[in-house]
């Protein structure tokens, strides 16, 4: 059994760091554990690593950050003595180890002649993608594991766009990490300290004035009575958040004290993750006590964020399909004020988001381009279309609750987002409404696009090998109805095709390959199955339209019910 030697060879070696000898003893009794911790080497992906802490070849540790960074200086040292001078700009968030990664990955850089940015403190994935600009850095990293829960953590690569590193830049960087030899052995020399610069506040103001331009509005600020209610949920945006609001004069904010301070244990939260009810607890004790309108979260890398808005029947959270809708009415209707829209903007979103923030953009005379979920792929559209000029970037999200309305960073911003959030809502507070009411007025515009989302999580190698026979079976097993309604077509990304049920030639499809597969129904409907790229689950999307809530209500839950019994025939470990 390799996993079990591999085991002993962690186990044995002599200088292994105290705390992960540790780790190894408190597993020594669980076979599944040390199989897990060792069946693999922890996979570095298009987009980087993600990972339980611990030690192990299939965990984030001091290690597998020293294989991932020796693989990326091998990748830079590679483009030249100029990217090495540029150097690499890295941030951490909150989590657990985050710091030791940092330094780890910096270190490691600097040991292989290669200059390093390092933040001193928890900085947002977005400041990380606008410090790459910035600086003109070569590459950035930054170590998070976004909303996961406490016992993992990552590492994510970006160009020097300040995009998540783009398909084919990634698998020349998987390969330079996969040769980089065993994790334990690598030689870690002495580095050049002189390399490794450390970032203050100063860069944080130059961020803070870019943030300013997210108004539309500036003046509603200092004269809004809107209250708000906001939570960082111990992540590493709470100070920046907090900074921006004071500067452009916000007066009502209220901030849940409970989760300011960045914690990687996230003690007063289940789950990091602002897409579930859970995560607003406090908020919405401090929401009740305050009478505010609306409550803010944001998750520990401040990429994404959710709100939950004040109701008769109390706080209501949307979906990141509705706050996304919302932005796009508020951010093109005041540009159509202004006289400002450009004949050539266009909104971005991915497959899996709904599109009712098309059909949005459209009213507005605007289009919009689906491109693959990530949102490096909306980052790979903006640098593609600032070259050619075709196009111009006006607005990119994705159902999963990440927003970004000016490029000055190319991921998902939600300092950004919070500033248009509140500005939206002071706007419609003045119009007498809610962002509930701003909601209803769009779907009985457009109609009543809902959408939902099931995740099944399998962990282990049996859980890798029912995901991946899951998918195998959809390809080989036509699905002709879903819920009692027919399929039209279906697109599999992985191949680049799309195929029809009613005897059509197959047609190619234009993206990236990737391992998805999408069912378009006959009444409008859509489903999708793909399988997670940092977590061990399999998920189901769908997407509705009818002319009522109550009836897009009622389809919806029939298509979850129908579709999620098919695949259970197939998700067998």
């Amino acid at each position: 059994m390799r996993y079990r030697q591999l085991y002993d060879q962690w186990n044995n070696y002599t200088d292994l760091e105290s705390n992960w000898k540790e780790n190894l003893q408190l597993i020594a009794k669980d076979e599944k554990q040390i199989e897990d911790a060792f069946y693999r080497d922890l996979e570095f992906g298009t987009g980087g690593m993600r990972g339980e802490i611990g030690a192990g070849t299939n965990r984030i540790n001091t290690y597998t950050v020293r294989k991932a960074t020796t693989g990326l200086a091998s990748y830079i040292k590679g483009a030249g003595a100029e990217a090495m001078e540029r150097g690499v700009v890295i941030a951490y968030d909150s989590r657990r180890y985050s710091p030791e990664f940092a330094r780890e990955a910096a270190n490691t850089l600097a040991s292989n002649g290669i200059k390093a940015y390092l933040y001193m403190e928890p900085r947002t994935t977005p400041q990380l993608s606008f410090s790459v600009r910035h600086l003109n850095a070569f590459m950035g990293i930054v170590i998070t594991a976004s909303h996961n829960p406490p016992e993992y953590n990552g590492y994510k690569v970006y160009g020097e766009d300040g995009a998540q590193l783009n398909l084919a830049d990634a698998e020349v960087v998987i390969e330079h990490v996969n040769d980089a030899g065993d994790a334990l052995h690598i030689d870690q020399r002495n580095p050049d300290k002189q390399l490794i610069i450390q970032l203050d506040e100063r860069l944080d103001q130059i961020y803070m004035d870019a943030l300013k331009t997210v108004q539309e509005n500036e003046e509603f600020a200092p004269s809004s009575n809107l209250k708000v209610v906001f939570s960082p949920l111990h992540g590493a945006s709470g100070t920046t958040v907090q900074r921006i609001l004071n500067e452009v004069g916000y007066k009502h904010i209220y901030y849940v004290e409970e989760q300011m301070e960045p914690d990687g244990d996230f003690p007063t939260v289940e789950s990091p993750n602002p897409e579930e009810q859970s995560a607003f607890e406090y908020a919405i004790q401090h929401g009740e006590k305050t009478e505010s309108d609306i409550l803010i979260a944001v998750d520990p890398d401040g990429d994404r964020v959710g709100i939950a808005v004040k109701s008769a029947s109390g706080y209501k959270l949307l979906t990141g399909n509705q706050t996304g809708a919302i932005l796009i009415e508020y951010l093109l209707s005041q540009l159509k004020e202004k006289g400002n829209i450009p004949a050539n903007g266009r909104v971005f979103k991915t497959i899996v988001t709904s599109d009712l923030g098309r059909v949005i953009a459209e009213y507005y005379g605007v289009s919009t381009e689906n491109v693959l979920t990530g949102f490096k792929f909306i980052g790979e559209k903006i640098k593609q279309y600032e070259e050619t000029k075709e196009f111009q970037f006006l607005f990119g999200y994705e159902e999963s609750y990440g927003y970004l309305i000016k490029d000055f960073a190319r991921d998902k911003d939600a300092v950004q987002s919070v500033l248009a959030i509140i500005e939206a809502a002071a706007y419609y507070k003045r119009q007498g409404m809610t962002l509930l009411e701003v909601l209803t007025q769009l779907y009985e515009r457009h109609g009543y696009y809902l959408e939902g989302l099931q995740s099944v999580t399998k962990k282990g190698v049996s859980g890798v090998n029912a995901i991946q026979n899951l998918l195998k079976q959809l390809r080989t097993n036509t699905i002709t109805e879903i819920a009692g309604i027919s399929v039209l077509s279906q697109e599999d990304y992985l191949h680049s095709v799309r195929t029809f049920t009613d005897g059509r030639e197959t047609e190619e499809i234009f993206l990236p390959k990737s391992n998805v597969i999408k069912y378009f129904l006959s009444d409008g409907s859509w489903v999708c199955v793909r399988p997670s790229g940092t977590e061990p689950k399999i998920k189901y999307y769908y997407g509705v339209l009818s002319g009522s809530e109550a009836e897009s209500s009622e389809k919806l839950q029939a298509l979850q019910n129908d579709f999620s019994l098919k695949m259970n025939q197939y998700l067998v470990d």
